[in-house]
């Protein structure tokens, strides 16, 4: 399956595929596009970086604007949000857990998410960082999450790095999890611009995978859509 993830994921919706939305967190942060003009940038030979900082309408607009089939991402940058953001998210949301934005000035919780997982789901997923490291990816398993995302843009001076610079960070990860656990699912992202990309991932152990900044080049993106979605 593949999977656009955000931001592009807020604006795709297209066939045989999954779109994630967000991240959005129990409050709104105001002045995405300000932030987006200001720190969005391209680094050549390197990829996109940003300092966007989970800038979103919030949990209650991520809650109105649902529909079944997308993905919801979810920041919880303090532990006593936990309660109140389940207590408002519809059971069967499928939701995925952002354990790993890079440019907040806080981290984000990554234990004590047991709560968030049901039977009612279809997707739970961890979004880790490429620098993860695997105690907490251990505690995360042992809390019952079997479904992982490798892996969120890679921490910089000038902000989250995204692009070809994340892939030997996300091989490490899958090959961790794969080899370690064999019930889990993971979804392979980063730097995933033609199936020669995905299948690297695949040799590695990735069961799914996910584009974003491949979305930047219309063209580029439109041709590995219809590459990975016709096969044969």
């Amino acid at each position: 399956m593949l999977f656009i993830s955000p931001p592009f994921g807020n604006y795709l919706d297209l066939p045989k595929s999954i779109s994630i939305r967000g991240s959005f967190t129990l409050n709104e942060r105001k002045g995405k596009w300000m932030q987006i003009l200001k720190t969005l940038r391209y680094i050549p030979g390197m990829g996109w970086v940003n300092r966007i900082g989970l800038r979103n309408p919030g949990i209650d607009y991520a809650i109105k604007t649902y529909e079944k089939g997308e993905i919801i991402s979810i920041a919880i940058m303090n532990k006593n949000e936990i309660k109140p953001i389940l207590s408002k998210i519809p059971e069967d949301m499928d939701i995925e857990l952002n354990v790993s934005c890079p440019n907040t000035d806080k981290h984000m919780i990554s234990d004590g998410l047991k709560p968030f997982l049901n039977k009612k789901r279809n997707w739970c997923i961890v979004k880790l960082s490429p620098l993860e490291k695997c105690i907490t990816i251990q505690k995360l398993y042992d809390e019952g999450f079997r479904q992982f995302h490798a892996s969120n843009t890679l921490p910089t001076e000038r902000g989250g790095l995204s692009g070809k610079m994340i892939k030997p960070y996300t091989k490490s990860t899958i090959r961790y999890i794969k080899n370690t656990w064999n019930d889990t699912v993971v979804i392979a992202g980063g730097g995933i611009r033609t199936m020669k990309d995905v299948e690297e991932y695949r040799e590695v152990g990735a069961d799914h995978f996910s584009v974003s900044s491949l979305c930047f080049n219309p063209i580029a993106f439109l041709k590995f859509y219809n590459e990975f979605s016709n096969p044969f």
